[in-house]
């Protein structure tokens, strides 16, 4: 299933893409795609509707974040071999884990506003996982029955604030936008090997990354296991799993996003994003 989130900001309501490829909004059946839609097994609830007699969205609909009243934001750095060499990186012995602010979360296609002396704004196109149930000290074989499902995320990174101002990588991961995830929540049935799938990024419609999960350092099952041994991950909870190469920064030189600039991206079977970043508001 493709499980979605629709309308104004802050306004949305839950919806679904039928086999026709129509959108359909389940918000009569379905609160909405929060933690306890998860945990109390909403989704297997929501095979069983008929979709053909709930309402069709117009296709023009603003589409929102899949999920929502997530507790943590979890990211995976330097999870792509060829990507640790072109951020100058040795390959990690084990995964990077970093957090992003939920601040960060928004819609697919929404514009991300360019920060405020920001210099280096950079693009990340990347695998997310959802979590569907409480984890804790998973074993590699458990985890995929944790997963609710999968969505695109880009990743947007401000390298200056990231590697050039002391600290921990949070900073420049996140500002206000820079974790765009959707269109939709794709359940495990459907998205099947998450190990198999193409990713690519393009800027201004020049593509720049191009890669396939399959080249990850760490597989999901690893990343979910990994990470429920130092938390409870929880329903509802995203983790990003890290991009391939290709990313502004590896450019050679390299190249960084500015106002006007259009990145879309997308992942096979999870749909596609597109953003255009808009410059800081003028000061008053």
């Amino acid at each position: 299933m493709k499980l979605l989130r629709v309308g104004p900001d802050g306004q949305e309501i839950p919806a679904v893409v039928d086999d026709t490829g129509i959108i359909r909004d389940v918000s009569a059946e379905i609160r909405d795609f929060d933690p306890s839609f998860l945990e109390s097994g909403g989704i297997e609830r929501l095979r069983t509707l008929d979709l053909e007699a709930c309402p069709a969205v117009d296709a023009s609909t603003r589409i929102g974040p899949p999920v929502t009243g997530s507790r943590k934001f979890l990211c995976i750095g330097l999870n792509y071999r060829d990507h640790a060499a072109e951020a100058g990186a040795a390959v990690p012995e084990e995964p990077i884990l970093f957090m992003k602010a939920l601040s960060a979360i928004c819609g697919p296609n929404d514009s991300v506003t360019k920060p405020l002396h920001a210099t280096k704004l950079d693009w990340e196109v990347e695998l997310a996982v959802v979590i569907g149930r409480r984890a804790r000290h998973v074993t590699e074989s458990q985890a995929p029955d944790y997963v609710a499902g999968y969505c695109v995320c880009n990743d947007f990174s401000e390298r200056a604030f990231q590697l050039e101002r002391g600290g921990q990588w949070v900073k420049g991961k996140s500002c206000d936008g820079f974790g765009p995830i959707g269109p939709w929540l794709v359940t495990p049935d459907e998205v099947g090997d998450p190990q198999q799938l193409d990713l690519w990024l393009e800027v201004n419609g020049k593509r720049y990354q191009s890669g396939n999960t399959r080249t990850m350092i760490f597989p999901v099952a690893h990343i979910i296991h990994y990470v429920s041994q130092f938390m409870t991950l929880e329903p509802g909870d995203i983790i990003s799993t890290g991009t391939p190469p290709g990313v502004g920064m590896g450019q050679k030189p390299p190249l960084y996003l500015d106002a006007g600039d259009t990145v879309r991206l997308g992942i096979s079977g999870l749909g596609e994003q597109q953003q255009t970043i808009v410059p800081y508001p003028a000061q008053r």
